[in-house]
């Protein structure tokens, strides 16, 4: 994502030829604010070219990283506005506890808010890295699931299933995916434990700043009249993160001298060191402090993803399946109900637009924009209606899949066979039904493979030869 591969569709940049919502939304006369992470960008040194960063892609005020993941207790590429800061030199943003990302995301996010001139619409786009590894919470937050997930992976996912089938979020005949990890073989369990102890605690920390956010926008009565979209952009995460090895325990000493204040600790994913000099520890290690830096894993991943198959970057449901919660008092009058049709991350743009009144462009800043791919939703949200569409489509690191209807079509890699299934009927996807219709098969096939030549999906970018 943040690298040039040498074709159209995979430069590592947002291009000239899209526009992002607030760009649009700006046109239409909204302010525009963002918190989080960025990660559409591969430049993000404190030196380098900032015009794919967010004051030039639209938004009024940003804080947040321009990198993707790092560490929760100082991230890496931590910019307020236009500026690369650094936690500690950050003058306007001093927490009285331990700094914590999901927090200051939250923090920031509700600031805006309260500064914000409520005669004016606004746009806010609010991007928590929570829950993605490093595996990183505040001990209070952890002590809230101690012994919660004792019993291990598959009691849990069982649980979990029989709650969304009493909730109504999947059919009552829906079935379980195969199990991924046996707990009996796990030999150290107060650790595995303990990394979905502390992914939760994170969930709870992000699920804790959006009640501030929702109550900022309370105080300055802007609530009613807001549209909130609360969601994910993947399944859980298999990655291991650095969860191999064996026990790291702490040293008696740091093994780094220390990282002045004003100094960036790292520009990647994974800092060697915290700010004090101590070693970052990878391996058997317990999660949460700031010295750790691993991931919850696949088996955890798994229960996560109850009852689907395969994970983030793979595009069967286990691996972009998420729930999308929407609050809009005015404007939805029904409360707590559930709409089964299926939507994409681009209806995201399209709601957007069409709920502010706005027109997306065909050209901004002298260029030739492409047009808008997604559908609004509002017609869902509000009347229950359906959304008309021919297809939704999806790549990921080659992977692939078209849903047409009640049928999906999905592969895994750029060479994987395709698979068949109904979803409505098995959203599991656990019976192929792609030798039985060829006919199905080889149709969708050629939708998939007309959008994928039109977005620049294919060409694929080649692996780059080592010298």
């Amino acid at each position: 994502m943040m690298k040039d591969r040498g074709q159209d569709g995979y430069r590592g940049d947002l291009n000239n030829n899209c526009v992002t919502i607030a760009e649009v939304l700006k046109q239409a006369g909204y302010a525009t604010y963002m918190a989080g992470k960025w990660h559409v960008t591969k430049h993000n040194k404190v030196d380098g070219p900032k015009f794919n960063w967010p004051l030039h892609r639209g938004f009024d005020r940003f804080y947040g990283t321009i990198h993707g993941a790092g560490s929760y207790w100082e991230p890496s590429s931590l910019v307020r506005d236009d500026t690369m800061i650094t936690v500690p030199t950050d003058k306007e943003y001093q927490p009285k506890e331990a700094y914590y990302y999901t927090d200051a995301i939250s923090d920031n996010a509700s600031r805006f808010i309260n500064e914000h001139d409520a005669a004016k619409p606004f746009f806010m786009y609010v991007a928590y890295t929570a829950a993605h590894w490093p595996m990183h919470a505040r001990e209070r937050d952890i002590a809230k699931y101690k012994g919660k997930y004792d019993k291990g992976y598959e009691a849990i996912r069982k649980r979990r299933l029989a709650k969304m089938k009493s909730l109504g979020v999947v059919k009552p005949d829906a079935e379980m995916s195969e199990q991924a990890g046996d707990w009996s073989k796990v030999e150290d369990k107060k650790w595995e434990a303990a990394c979905m102890e502390v992914y939760a605690a994170m969930v709870d920390s992000m699920d804790e700043g959006i009640g501030r956010i929702v109550k900022s926008l309370k105080d300055k009565g802007l609530f009613e009249n807001t549209i909130i979209f609360y969601l994910q952009d993947n399944g859980g995460c298999a990655e291991g993160a650095g969860r191999g090895g064996k026990p790291n325990p702490r040293k008696d000493k740091p093994s780094f001298e220390p990282v002045p204040p004003e100094q960036q600790l790292y520009f990647g994913s994974v800092p060697k060191q915290t700010r004090d000099g101590w070693e970052v520890r990878r391996g058997h290690v317990m999660p949460g402090p700031a010295d750790t830096f691993i991931g919850y894993g696949k088996n955890w991943a798994n229960v996560s993803n109850t009852p689907f198959r395969e994970y983030k970057h793979w595009v069967h449901e286990g691996g972009i399946s998420t729930p999308l919660i929407v609050s809009w008092p005015a404007g939805i009058k029904t409360r707590g109900r559930l709409r089964h049709q299926p939507g994409h991350l681009i209806d995201i743009m399209a709601t957007c637009i069409d709920a502010a009144g706005a027109n997306y462009p065909k050209e901004y800043k002298g260029k030739h924009i492409k047009p808008m791919e997604g559908k609004s939703l509002l017609p869902a949200l509000v009347k229950d209606k359906p959304v008309q569409r021919e297809a939704i489509f999806w790549e990921h690191e080659g992977n692939r899949a078209i849903r047409m209807g009640k049928w999906k079509l999905v592969a895994k890699g750029r060479k994987g066979r395709w698979e068949l299934y109904d979803i409505e009927a098995d959203r599991s996807e656990l019976h192929d039904l792609a030798d039985a219709q060829p006919g199905r098969v080889k149709q969708m096939a050629d939708v998939w493979e007309a959008y994928a030549k039109r977005t620049n999906v294919i060409p694929w970018p080649g692996k780059k030869k080592k010298k």
